[in-house]
């Protein structure tokens, strides 16, 4: 049976729809969940969301032993936990970092990742499509073996 990817979320992202819609634009995590599996074109897909540092890490750990690679928007722990960081490095799986909006766009602080060294490729700046591209980007590492 082939492992699923895993598709991580950090804090704040379950108000997406009514948050910022100017910076991160209208679609609901809902629908977020829902372009991932239609991407993810009939993989198993673990979707999840969660605004507790401890959680978001128990769940990177399981990805670690249960998934085929994994997907994380680290929302504002991207910026700032290095605890996450630390849990990332102990992954043999491919992780991808996505982001809806454009971090390096944005402010200063938002311009410093503590995933992206630990990460195959960041996704950023395309909204949903991020997410879907990140998919696939994973689907395609984790089927290289990479």
């Amino acid at each position: 049976m082939a492992r699923p990817i895993y598709v991580l979320n950090g804090p704040n992202l379950n108000l997406l729809g009514s948050r910022e819609p100017e910076v991160y634009g209208s679609d609901t995590l809902e629908d977020v969940r829902a372009a991932c599996e239609r991407r993810a074109g009939g993989s198993d897909i673990v979707f999840r969301q969660t605004n507790h540092e401890g959680e978001l890490i128990d769940w990177v750990q399981e990805a670690g032993q249960k998934a085929s690679a994994l997907v994380i928007n680290p929302a504002g722990y991207g910026h700032t936990s290095v605890a996450l960081l630390d849990a990332l490095r102990t992954l043999s799986i491919p992780i991808v970092e996505c982001h809806l909006s454009n971090p390096a766009a944005r402010e200063e602080f938002r311009q410093v990742s503590f995933v992206s060294p630990v990460a195959a490729g960041v996704i950023s700046g395309f909204g949903l499509a991020s997410y879907e591209l990140a998919v696939e980007a994973a689907m395609r590492l984790s089927s290289a073996g990479r």
